[in-house]
């Protein structure tokens, strides 16, 4: 039997600083990631920043922007959580103990900017690189501490809970609670169980469900699926952030930063006239929700494929050196920011929901944390404020890690468990394909940024049937990644869509019409 004190799935910001929080606090910890390298996930996509504090900046102006983005949804008590803690903690973690090098002016002071729907700028950065910077130092820490164990290259399966599978038939009396998970090894594809005190969900995001996302190919809701089956309660997941620009053409859907709206880039129709000035007081950076929709709608109106970011006025050796990434993501492809607009489309972002957690990071199941993306600490309520995420990711990391790391004692007892049964039924990869297609179609026409009940209903109808084939074919099958992918993906479509379904108002990033 393997067994370890506390398992971190997942190697984003979160899971690697819930890793080294609970190491720091004495636990024996195991880091696992489904991909080949510890830099993965949305953390090293993340261009703008993480929020620090402004001049004349308070807890209290970051709480009200924050209630404001989140459209009267957000749980207060945890905003005032990451208020109170989220810049200490920046400063404890990312600045003494990783040593992140933030973008500084000639002065020496740390360079701020602003982002939608932030009434001060406060925003900290490496230039456009924030998420990668501030990962591989984080990564970093966790590489070097002895008491933190890393499997690469493992998926988790399922979680092992008692409900569903100690082989002491009396355990089902018994509250709920996870005693670890099953992983495969990815390469040798056999799947195997590591029982641990406490497991910490870190798994990211759930953008691959849809057609179009700046997620990466490993976000395929692993963590809400895992969750789900389980029996932890998750909610909010109506509540899809659609990232409002993201560069347009027939390859990709390439993140452009807000941080290019807070330095000064307007949103344009296809004439070259601005719009949102006339659609919120805050204009180019009203809330994200907003601002998605408005370009919807133009596009629309404008029967237009695209709209437009222009940051071009200003000087082109201050645009270089301000963005470089998407300088030079936007030259490969193309076009030249310097010297014209950038094509933009909103698409899928940020799960403003996830498996619901306590202000420790405690999930409905006993000995269960999640963390992260995956989690929903109600902060974001129906929509997310810009770069909130990585400082979540700070402050739920930080508080779970040391919070499982102290109940080690506690959370000890490990069943019997019935063993696994392997099959070896070949899976045709263009199945697999395929399915992922029909799912990220059925999701993005029909559950997307504008939803209507009858488009939610016809998307239960198609996701219901697909589960119950994907199902039938995972009994028989030889275990393979993608498989468990595709498993997952539909089950938190599914998820996402009955949510959608039972949420009647519009609110936030949620907006349906009759």
């Amino acid at each position: 039997m393997i067994q370890t004190e506390i398992m971190v799935i997942g190697s984003g910001l979160a899971g690697c600083i819930a890793a080294l929080s609970a190491a720091e606090n004495g636990a024996e910890v195991t880091l696992v990631t489904k991909t080949k390298d510890l830099i993965s996930g949305n953390t090293p996509l993340a261009q703008g920043g993480i929020i620090y504090k402004g001049i004349f900046d308070s807890p209290q102006k970051l709480k009200q922007d924050i209630l404001k983005a989140g459209d009267g949804n957000c749980w207060e008590i945890a905003v005032d959580q990451l208020c109170e803690l989220g810049p200490k903690l920046v400063e404890d973690i990312l600045f003494k103990k990783c040593n992140v090098n933030f973008d500084k002016k000639n002065s020496g002071d740390l360079h701020l900017t602003a982002e939608g729907a932030h009434s001060v700028p406060r925003i900290i950065h490496t230039k456009d690189r924030s998420g990668l910077s501030i990962h591989k130092a984080v990564v970093n820490e966790v590489l070097k501490h002895k008491n933190i164990k890393i499997l690469t290259n493992h998926t988790a399966v399922d979680l092992l809970t008692l409900s569903h599978h100690s082989a002491n038939p009396l355990d089902i009396y018994e509250k709920p609670a996870c005693f670890g998970a099953y992983l495969i090894n990815n390469d040798e594809c056999n799947v195997f169980p590591i029982f641990a005190n406490s497991t910490i969900l870190a798994t990211g995001g759930l953008g691959q469900i849809y057609l179009h996302t700046t997620n990466p190919s490993e976000a395929t809701g692993d963590g809400i699926a895992l969750s789900w089956r389980a029996g932890a309660r998750c909610f909010n997941l109506q509540y899809i952030q659609f990232h409002p620009t993201t560069f347009y053409n027939e390859h990709d859907r390439f993140l452009i930063s807000e941080a290019v709206r807070g330095e000064g880039g307007v949103l344009v129709e296809k004439n070259g006239k601005q719009f949102m000035q006339d659609i919120h007081e805050f204009g180019n950076l009203a809330p994200r929700d907003i601002v998605a929709r408005a370009i919807h709608q133009t596009m629309l109106d404008t029967e237009h494929p695209c709209v437009y970011l222009d940051i071009s006025f200003k000087d082109s050796e201050w645009i270089k050196m301000r963005f470089p990434t998407i300088y030079e993501h936007c030259l490969y492809n193309g076009v030249d920011i310097c010297k014209e607009p950038i094509p933009v489309v909103p698409s899928a972002h940020y799960s403003c929901g996830g498996v619901g957690v306590s202000l420790k990071g405690r999930t409905s199941l006993q000995r269960l944390y999640a963390v992260g993306e995956v989690a929903c600490t109600g902060v974001h309520g129906a929509n997310r404020l810009a770069s909130t995420s990585l400082l979540e990711a700070v402050v739920w990391g930080y508080i779970a890690g040391k919070e499982a790391a102290e109940h080690i004692s506690s959370d000890k007892y490990f069943p019997e468990i019935f063993p696994w049964n392997s099959y070896d039924e070949y899976i045709d990869p263009a199945l697999i394909k395929q399915d992922w297609l029909t799912i990220k179609n059925t999701m993005w026409n029909y559950v997307g940024l504008v939803r209507t009940r009858q488009r939610l209903l016809r998307a239960t109808t198609i996701l219901r049937h697909l589960q119950n084939e994907i199902e039938h074919f995972y009994q028989k099958a030889k275990m393979t990644r993608e498989l468990i992918q595709l498993r997952n993906g539909v089950q938190t479509a599914i998820a996402v869509t009955s949510a959608t379904l039972e949420s009647r108002v519009s609110r936030g990033a949620h907006y349906i019409v009759s």
